[in-house]
């Protein structure tokens, strides 16, 4: 099972509180280490979280700069809480605007995971999905097969799977994908929930997945009750 989420509202959930929208980042860091250790224990393969999208070099250069030195640390102290746990971390998107030292981080802590037998925890910095897929068509002359496309969109953001998600969460509110795995969510179950990502704990967490457990997901078939005798489930 492939999980994304997209961890909103941060910098809301420290304006609220009369704190500086980095505190806010830090909160949230503290609430992936709570997530992906929910998702170690769970039916859950992969694990992206939306990190850091292309869009976001607009905000102010101090934020950004706050967000990068927060993900290298990050990168840092969770390398061997993931390797305790079996747990291969990877980094997609453009790596050509990250700073040396990040890159030397993502690579080094991509290397010393990359036997991670359990979860595989991606982190999508610098990511945009219009941006992977005209990347993609550039690449590809002629026709070219659905598998041939996804490879080629893979290896537009450094990631080395293309896996279709099965359920998307976005948490802060917001109802909208924000240029997120756009071809990867075409027959995703989308969540959509109200808290602040630094509030999203493992029990809100495990609400969604249950919410997933409820949903009919046909793919252009038909459900189990509406089949008709002699016709299997499209799943």
């Amino acid at each position: 099972m492939h999980t994304a989420i997209i961890m909103d509202g941060n910098g809301r959930w420290a304006e609220r509180r009369g704190l500086a929208r980095s505190a806010g980042h830090r909160a949230g860091a503290k609430a992936v280490r709570r997530v992906v250790e929910a998702a170690t224990r769970g039916p859950i393969d992969i694990l992206t979280l939306y990190a850091f999208s292309s869009d976001n070099w607009s905000r102010p250069v101090q934020e950004v700069a706050g967000l990068m030195r927060l993900l290298k640390r990050y990168l840092v102290s969770e390398t061997a809480r993931c390797l305790d746990n079996g747990v291969r971390l990877s980094v997609i998107g453009r790596r050509d605007r990250l700073s040396r030292d990040l890159v030397r981080t993502i690579e080094n802590t991509e290397r010393l995971t990359a036997d991670g037998a359990g979860l595989h925890l991606r982190l999508a910095v610098d990511y945009s999905a219009r941006t992977a897929i005209a990347t993609a068509a550039t690449r590809i002359h002629g026709e070219a097969s659905l598998e041939e496309f996804e490879g080629e969109l893979a290896a537009a953001v450094h990631s080395d799977v293309e896996a279709p998600v099965d359920l998307l969460i976005r948490t802060g509110g917001e109802r909208r994908l924000s240029d997120f795995m756009l071809w990867e969510c075409a027959y995703a179950e989308l969540v959509f929930v109200d808290t602040f990502w630094p509030d999203f704990d493992e029990a809100a967490f495990e609400a969604t997945l249950r919410e997933f457990s409820r949903r009919d997901r046909r793919f252009g078939g038909l459900s189990q009750a509406a089949a008709p005798t002699g016709y299997s489930r499209a799943e």
